[in-house]
């Protein structure tokens, strides 16, 4: 079975690009890191050659996947995420090793969610899966943060590991949530697309802000209005509010999802910071999974941020 691979990949901090055979170096020192040899084995590349060698050998196999994860800022690699189809396992599985001095930075997360969101965007899944040492906590650690899910143990390589998995459910729910996320983005000078929302939400959808002792309900065309004009008039620009933290609960063909999200821009060109909570419920219909609800509520820090304030004089009363 081939595997999907997308060039590139755009994140917040990172560009993933699909591995070539220039990038022999960077792979040469990865898999001499303490890490590498410790959780994933010697792979006795000591020279250049051996580098090359073992990176065309990776780019020959249709069954395998690389992306060399890079900081946008500088360009410098700094890790690997990859896909891979083995024999012994029914699904294809993701992995991730990082050079030292760039991991418990949230770059692993960053990139791995990102591959994730691309790979269930442009392929159908049933099905994920992800292989990792006993005693590999970080690991470990990742791969719930991911919405991973102990499935069984197994051994390999002559030393216990885990098998984790992830639904395909699971990932449409990720990929539909960060699609909501994304209506309200105009940094880059990217233009919000916010008629989207009704490719993501039910016709009937409800949402609900939060603020102190009252609730502002909307349907999805007076929710659209005001943040289409103060995304389009200047008024608020460079503006992005994204997920942080997420639990999504999937029974038979309902879901909710509790999401800890923050947000960030330039309100009448001063710059502010905020967050928040959110709940999103779902529905499986015909065409898919589709958001039915959504409910939030901002943090407070001892006052309403100058972005809140805009929004509070533009919403209809």
């Amino acid at each position: 079975m081939k595997t999907e691979i997308i060039n590139t990949i755009q994140t917040e901090r990172l560009t993933l690009n699909k591995l070539n055979i220039n990038d022999h170096l960077f792979i040469m020192e990865l898999v001499n890191t303490p890490e590498w040899i410790k959780y994933i084995g010697d792979r006795n590349v000591k020279t250049i050659e051996e580098a090359k060698a073992y990176v065309q050998k990776i780019m020959a196999n249709a069954t395998v996947a690389y992306w060399i994860v890079k900081l946008s800022k500088d360009n410098a690699s700094i890790g690997i995420i990859t896909f891979i189809k083995r024999d012994h396992l029914e699904h294809h599985d993701i992995g991730f090793a990082f050079l030292p001095d760039f991991t418990n930075k949230g770059y692993a997360y960053e990139a791995a969610k990102a591959v994730l969101n691309e790979i269930t965007e442009h392929a159908s899944h049933s099905k994920i899966l992800a292989i990792t040492k006993e005693e590999n906590k970080n690991s470990t650690n990742l791969l719930e943060k991911l919405g991973f899910t102990l499935e069984k143990k197994i051994v390999e390589d002559g030393s216990p590991s885990r098998v984790y998995f992830i639904a395909e459910d699971h990932l449409k729910i990720n990929n539909l949530t960060h699609s909501f996320f994304d209506l309200f983005t105009n940094k880059y000078g990217l233009v919000p697309s916010l008629q989207d929302i009704h490719h993501s939400c039910l016709p009937e959808t409800i949402i609900i802000k939060k603020t102190r002792d009252t609730e502002e309900i909307y349907n999805l065309d007076t929710f659209i209005k005001p943040r289409k004009e103060i995304l389009s008039n200047g008024t608020l620009t460079e503006f992005e509010e994204y997920e942080t933290i997420d639990e999504t609960n999937v029974v038979g063909n309902i879901a909710q999802r509790f999401s800890k999200f923050k947000k960030r821009g330039f309100s009448c060109g001063e710059y502010f910071e905020g967050a928040g909570s959110k709940f999103f419920q779902f529905i499986k219909t015909a065409n898919g999974w589709k958001i039915s609800s959504v409910i939030w509520e901002d943090e407070l820090r001892g006052e309403i941020s100058a972005a809140n304030n805009v929004y509070k004089k533009l919403e209809p009363k």
